[in-house]
Order: structure tokens, then sequence, then C-alpha cells
């Protein structure tokens, strides 16, 4: 009975919430209407010669809205700054800002995109990663949806391109995680509560005006898992922030291999979590919920809460990869998935709080003080 209530109640919580976001969840809206020369695409950058050039050219299709676009060189060692170079000899709206050093209590990337606020001009400013690909018309829609909704911070939350076998076995399991806890049709309403706020750093767009008043970047200087941070802050200081579903406005390949994978979610598993009791609860719930039925499936009998329960995540599971475009068959590896997704969890925990920290783009974060 106590198993039943362990499995059973939280499960149907999770499929409600999923079902909520997968029917419900807005997606940015197409117009018409264009903002000539009202934006700035600011892009941070650091060893990122393999997708550069596909980033800027998807930005240079956006259309007059777009005033200027600056990448900022973020120390790279490889030929990522030649190639913004070669981009800005011959489009007059692109430049290449130089790295200064990074100051103490910065993370890179934040520190990277307060440089480029700073040296932006526009009445917007959108900051899109090196990974991130423009669909043609997206800044203009971005900018209409936060007019609609009077939004002075939006974020778009993209879609996932997945090529090899690793990616399209574990990357689902991102949206796994945030979409069957966050009800993201309640933060589209006009309660704007903190706890709802929603980012992903691959595209966030601004008002300037709203986002130095509220000191930008600064805010969140040492966070990691830095853009869900900074939209809760934005909506607990009054401003209106939102994160709606943006996959056919920008796409992204987070990570191309199984080590990257590896590295990319342990940066962010434990910072993610901003008490401990919170970062252990998701972990029991993952293992008691979405994994622990799958395991006792061959020791149940038919009709069983235990295979009702097994039922319950592939059905999530299944719901999830329609409305996100998931490979389907990916769905089949969510036991094996959601054990290496846990063991990802359990290390990024161990590496922060015994001080060896994460290293994500040749920096260390968590390092020697822990958490």
């Amino acid at each position: 009975m106590i198993l039943s209530a362990l499995l059973l109640i939280p499960l149907l919580i999770c499929l409600f919430v999923a079902v909520l976001n997968v029917l419900l969840w807005p997606k940015v809206r197409r117009s018409a209407r264009q903002r000539p020369r009202s934006v700035s695409i600011l892009i941070p950058a650091r060893n990122e010669e393999a997708s550069i050039a596909a980033c800027l050219e998807a930005v240079q299709r956006q259309g007059d809205e777009v005033a200027e676009v600056i990448v900022y060189d973020d120390h790279s060692a490889d030929r990522t700054a030649a190639i913004v170079s070669e981009y800005a000899a011959r489009d007059e709206r692109l430049r290449l800002l130089p790295a200064v050093t990074l100051e103490p209590g910065w993370g890179g990337k934040n520190f990277a995109c307060a440089q480029l606020a700073a040296a932006a001009s526009s009445e917007w400013i959108l900051f899109i990663d090196a990974d991130a690909r423009l669909t043609a018309g997206a800044v203009n829609r971005m900018l209409e949806e936060a007019d609609a909704r009077q939004l002075t911070m939006l974020s778009c939350w993209p879609g996932l391109e997945m090529e090899s076998f690793w990616e399209k076995a574990l990357m689902p399991l991102l949206n796994f995680a945030v979409f069957t806890l966050y009800p993201a049709p309640l933060a589209a309403s006009r309660m704007q509560q903190a706890s709802l706020g929603l980012a992903h750093g691959a595209c966030l767009l601004f008002e300037r005006a709203a986002y130095e008043s509220f000191g930008g970047h600064a805010v969140v200087r040492a966070e990691i898992f830095e853009d869900t941070m900074l939209a809760r802050l934005w909506r607990a200081s009054g401003r209106r922030g939102l994160g709606l579903d943006g996959q056919d406005l920008v796409r992204v390949r987070m990570y191309t291999s199984l080590s990257e994978i590896r590295r990319g979610f342990q940066k962010n598993f434990y910072p993610a979590f901003r008490r401990d009791v919170s970062f252990w609860l998701f972990l029991a719930l993952h293992a008691i919920v979405f994994l622990l039925p799958f395991l006792l499936l061959p020791f149940a009998e038919t009709g069983s809460r235990v295979q009702l329960a097994a039922a319950g995540v592939v059905l999530i599971r299944l719901l999830l990869a329609l409305r996100f475009h998931h490979p389907l068959w990916s769905v089949l590896l969510h036991p094996p998935g959601e054990t290496v997704l846990i063991l990802i969890g359990l290390r990024s925990w161990w590496r922060c709080r015994s001080g060896r920290g994460v290293i994500w783009k040749d920096r260390r974060y968590y390092a020697a003080t822990g958490k």
C-alpha cells in the first residue's frame, strides 16, 4: 500500500502537469508587422568554431529589425574570432568584441553577456548561444509577442537538434525533467509568481532599459544556472517575464557526443537547485517514481500497480516526445536513460560538495569551497 502511494500519487501529479504542458503551453504567435532596427543580437562565444558560422548565417537571414550583431570572443583558443571577422567583413551590422580579463566572482558566460549588453545600442537586446539557429522571421515574432503580452523579458524554449544515437537517447530527458514538474501554462497567466520564472539561455530577449535598471547579468554573476535564476529574479522585481515554446523559432544542438552530454548535464544538475533538500527530493522522484517501476516489472503480477506505474511513465514520455518532436524510439530507452540521469546527478552533487567542482568550457566552477 505504501509503495503504491509512493509510485502512483506523484506519478499522477506529474502526468497531469505533463498533459497540461502538452496541451496548453503557448507558442510564440506569427506576425506580419515589422519594427526596423530595434534589436541588438548578442552572442557569447568561447571555442565555437564548429557552430558559429551557421549561427551567424541564420542571424543574417533575419529582417530589418536587427540593427546590430555583436559577438564576444571569450578567450577562444580556436578559429572562432577569425570566422566572426570573416563574416563581419561582409556585413556592416556585425562586429567582434574582443575579450577582457574575467573579473573575480563572475561565471564566464555571465561576464560575456554583461560585456555584450554594455556594447549594445538598440531598444531590445537578444542573447543567443553560438549553437542556436534562428528560423526565418524569428526575431520579429519575438518582438511582437513581447509587445502583445507586455513583456520586458521573453525566453523562447528551443527545439533540440539531435543527430547521434546518444543525443537522441538522452537529450529528451531534459524536457522530461522540466515539464513533468513545471506547469508552463500557469506561468503564462497574469499572476507572474517569481517561482514560475523559466528561461532557456539559448534565447533571451530583454527590453534594454528594463535590463539595465534590473542590473543585468551582474545580478546572477556567479550562477551557473543563470537563465532560470534571471527569470525568477526578474519576476520577483515586479517586471514581466515569460518563457514560451519557441521550437519553431530557434533550434539548438546542445551537445554532440556522450562525453559532452555527461559534462553538460553534470555542470547544470546540482547547481540548478537552491537547497540540498530540493535536489534530493528530485532524485528520489526520479529513482522511485520514474525508474523503480521498470526494475520491479519482472516480479510484478499482470495488472499490478507496478505495471500501471510503468505504463504511466511511458505515457508521459510519449506525450512529451510528440510535443517536442523527440524520436519515439527514445521512449523505449527510458530505464537506462533514467539511470544515467540519476548517476550524473549524484556525480554533480559529489563534485560540487567535495570542492572538486564541475568543468565547462575549460573553466572550473564550484571548486574548493563547495556550494
